[in-house]
Protein backbone atom coordinates (compact mmCIF):
# COMPACT_ATOMS: atom_id res chain seq x y z
CA UNK A 1 0.00 0.00 0.00
CA UNK A 2 1.61 3.74 -0.64
CA UNK A 3 1.26 6.30 1.82
CA UNK A 4 -0.73 8.05 -1.15
CA UNK A 5 -3.83 5.57 -0.25
CA UNK A 6 -5.20 7.42 3.02
CA UNK A 7 -4.76 10.95 0.85
CA UNK A 8 -8.75 11.92 0.67
CA UNK A 9 -7.69 14.74 -2.19
CA UNK A 10 -6.27 12.70 -4.45
CA UNK A 11 -7.04 9.39 -6.47
CA UNK A 12 -5.24 6.36 -8.77
CA UNK A 13 -7.69 5.04 -11.28
CA UNK A 14 -6.38 2.54 -14.39
CA UNK A 15 -8.49 4.71 -16.75
CA UNK A 16 -7.60 7.90 -15.84
CA UNK A 17 -4.21 9.82 -17.28
CA UNK A 18 -2.56 5.56 -16.93
CA UNK A 19 -2.99 5.32 -13.66
CA UNK A 20 -1.26 8.23 -12.49
CA UNK A 21 -2.24 9.85 -8.94
CA UNK A 22 -4.47 13.00 -9.43
CA UNK A 23 -6.08 15.39 -7.94
CA UNK A 24 -9.66 14.12 -7.10
CA UNK A 25 -12.34 14.69 -9.28
CA UNK A 26 -9.91 16.06 -12.48
CA UNK A 27 -7.21 14.52 -14.45
CA UNK A 28 -4.63 16.21 -13.46
CA UNK A 29 -1.66 14.76 -12.19
CA UNK A 30 -0.40 15.59 -8.78
CA UNK A 31 3.68 15.41 -9.75
CA UNK A 32 2.43 18.31 -11.57
CA UNK A 33 2.01 20.55 -8.05
CA UNK A 34 5.58 19.28 -7.03
CA UNK A 35 7.18 20.13 -10.60
CA UNK A 36 5.53 23.06 -10.75
CA UNK A 37 7.09 23.94 -6.59
CA UNK A 38 10.51 23.81 -8.20
CA UNK A 39 9.81 27.04 -10.12
CA UNK A 40 8.54 29.06 -6.80
CA UNK A 41 5.18 29.75 -7.14
CA UNK A 42 2.69 30.22 -4.94
CA UNK A 43 -0.20 28.07 -4.10
CA UNK A 44 -2.77 31.25 -6.03
CA UNK A 45 -0.41 30.39 -8.89
CA UNK A 46 -0.49 27.59 -8.96
CA UNK A 47 -4.78 27.40 -8.90
CA UNK A 48 -5.08 30.30 -11.18
CA UNK A 49 -3.45 27.90 -14.21
CA UNK A 50 -4.61 24.94 -13.21
CA UNK A 51 -8.62 25.65 -11.86
CA UNK A 52 -9.96 22.31 -11.40
CA UNK A 53 -7.67 22.15 -8.40
CA UNK A 54 -8.52 24.02 -4.80
CA UNK A 55 -6.83 25.09 -2.15
CA UNK A 56 -8.16 22.55 0.11
CA UNK A 57 -6.76 19.70 -2.40
CA UNK A 58 -3.27 21.35 -2.17
CA UNK A 59 -3.43 22.08 1.65
CA UNK A 60 -4.86 18.75 2.40
CA UNK A 61 -1.51 17.06 0.07
CA UNK A 62 0.70 18.88 1.71
CA UNK A 63 -0.48 18.20 5.18
CA UNK A 64 -0.51 14.18 4.28
CA UNK A 65 2.94 14.79 2.89
CA UNK A 66 4.16 16.64 6.22
CA UNK A 67 2.23 13.95 8.16
CA UNK A 68 3.97 11.14 6.13
CA UNK A 69 7.46 12.36 7.00
CA UNK A 70 7.11 13.04 10.26
CA UNK A 71 5.94 9.68 10.74
CA UNK A 72 8.89 8.29 9.04
CA UNK A 73 11.08 10.33 10.90
CA UNK A 74 9.79 9.08 14.49
CA UNK A 75 9.74 5.36 12.86
CA UNK A 76 13.56 5.73 11.97
CA UNK A 77 14.82 7.51 15.25
CA UNK A 78 12.85 4.29 17.15
CA UNK A 79 14.83 2.30 14.99
CA UNK A 80 18.22 4.04 16.28
CA UNK A 81 17.12 3.97 19.28
CA UNK A 82 16.57 -0.07 19.52
CA UNK A 83 19.72 -0.65 17.74
CA UNK A 84 21.76 1.35 19.87
CA UNK A 85 20.08 -0.35 22.83
CA UNK A 86 21.12 -3.94 21.45
CA UNK A 87 24.67 -2.54 20.29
Amino acid sequence: MSHWDSCDAIERRPDKVSGAWIFKDTRLPVASLFDAFKDSPTIDEYIDDFRAVTREHIEAILDHEIQSLEKHFADEDTAVQQRSKTA
